[in-house]
């Protein structure tokens, strides 16, 4: 089998793109939106609209494979790629890599991964958005050609065992919206509600006070309106601004994150980046000593590793300085998706718990090809994605794992189709 051309096209990622640095700095909140200068290079506003280039693998026998390249909602921050810009890299990908897709056999996955996805320009390597999507687009392909289904194509090359139930999903719902909220705790999540936690005085307040209130508003909320017996695990993520209310003074961090705990209890709580330092060796030092005061202080909660842990040899550092309960593999910032199974296969090798994450500006596709991903590899959790609406991400990655096992379990093999 063959690819015999390769067509792209712009759309729509599931969110925005949002300068982290300038909301940290103060910049004025306007609905949606936020006044004042941006500090992220790469970005004309703020807050903006991103959009995705999806790339199209057509084979010889009519099926098309495809991809959707798209980059986080905080790009360019804590060592990210800046904001990719999908018409500044179309003309590169059809002209320059096309060529290079028609020589490959679909059925060679790491192969081409290899031959693609490290492929350098002007001897720089491709945007991390890029070589997302394009390996989404030949994990898809390989499983068309090899009549499978991508979970398949993923274990048989990794050599692991797809699962045998659903990976639990941490559903990704603004804070303010508890009418969303009540949706999820109806549905019975095994997460929620991520929320984001990006400034001090507006999000926590100036004791973290705000942050505390919520967590127990939250605790009560479940407890009122939830089913008997349903138990979900309440997930934080905080931006950093547990770590700026406290100067970074580690043993504050570990005794407020102890009382946050308290408020989120009888729940478990899964606080995410308390602390965003300025580099990743600083990032390190201060998450390692921060994990040995909780342990010392006997703190009810885990942390979770974001920014500054953006590719492997990140989270191998994490995971070598014993720096995290947990870290997100935020599979957009890994670049190509074999970089992202090999973090979650390296998580379970040192006992280091991971979050198959992303971003909410992702795509139904992406969203779809990460769900396969986890079958195959078994991450303690997944992240939902496309956007901030809870239900739809839900239905999306929920719905694709149902059928993934569902089919897997009468024994049939996957007809081609240009589903993953």
């Amino acid at each position: 089998m063959k690819i015999e051309r390769l067509v792209t096209a712009v759309g729509r990622n599931g969110f925005a793109h949002k300068d982290l640095a300038a909301i940290k700095q103060g910049a004025a909140p306007n609905g949606f939106l936020f006044d004042g200068p941006v500090a992220t290079v790469g970005f004309d506003a703020i807050v903006q609209p991103g959009s995705v280039l999806s790339v199209m693998l057509v084979l010889d026998d009519g099926n098309v494979a495809f991809g959707d390249c798209v980059d986080v909602i905080f790009a360019g921050a804590a060592g990210r790629d800046p904001v990719f810009r999908p018409q500044e890299h179309a003309s590169f990908v059809a002209e320059e890599l096309a060529p290079i897709f028609r020589e490959l056999d679909p059925r060679q996955l790491r192969t081409n991964m290899d031959r693609i996805c490290r492929y350098s320009s002007n001897g720089r390597p491709l945007h991390t958005a890029l070589q997302y999507g394009l390996s989404q687009a030949l994990l898809h392909a390989a499983a068309l050609a090899r009549r499978q289904t991508i979970a398949e194509v993923v274990a048989a090359e990794w050599g692991t065992a797809i699962a045998e139930k659903p990976i639990p999903i941490l559903v990704s719902v603004p804070k303010t919206d508890w009418t969303l909220i009540d949706r999820m705790i109806m549905k019975q999540v095994d997460l929620l509600p991520h929320a984001s936690f990006t400034h001090v005085a507006n999000d926590l307040g100036h004791g973290g006070e705000k942050l505390l209130d919520f967590a127990g508003a939250l605790s009560r909320r479940i407890r009122e309106i939830g089913a008997s017996g349903y138990r979900p695990k309440i997930h934080l993520d905080t931006y950093g601004t547990i770590g700026e209310l406290f100067d970074h003074d580690v043993k504050a961090i570990a005794s407020f994150i102890g009382t946050v705990a308290e408020s989120a209890a009888p729940f478990d709580l899964l606080i995410e980046s308390p602390i965003i330092a300025k580099s990743r060796q600083e990032q390190i030092d201060l998450y390692a000593t921060l994990r040995r005061a909780m342990r010392e202080a006997g703190t009810a909660a885990s942390v979770i590793v974001d920014e500054w842990c953006n590719t492997i040899d990140d989270i191998r550092a994490f995971g070598e300085a014993d720096a995290a309960d947990a870290v997100q593999i935020k599979a957009p910032d890994l670049g190509s998706l074999d970089n992202t199974i090999d973090a979650v296969l390296y998580c379970h090798e040192i006992g280091m718990g991971c979050c198959l994450g992303g971003t909410a500006n992702e795509t139904d596709q992406s969203a779809r090809i990460t769900s396969h991903v986890a079958l195959a590899t078994g991450p303690n959790f997944l992240l939902s994605k496309p956007g901030l609406g809870g239900d739809e991400a839900l239905m999306i990655l929920g719905n694709e794992m149902n059928r993934t096992l569902a089919l897997l379990g009468t024994g049939a093999r996957t007809p081609a189709g240009n589903a993953p």
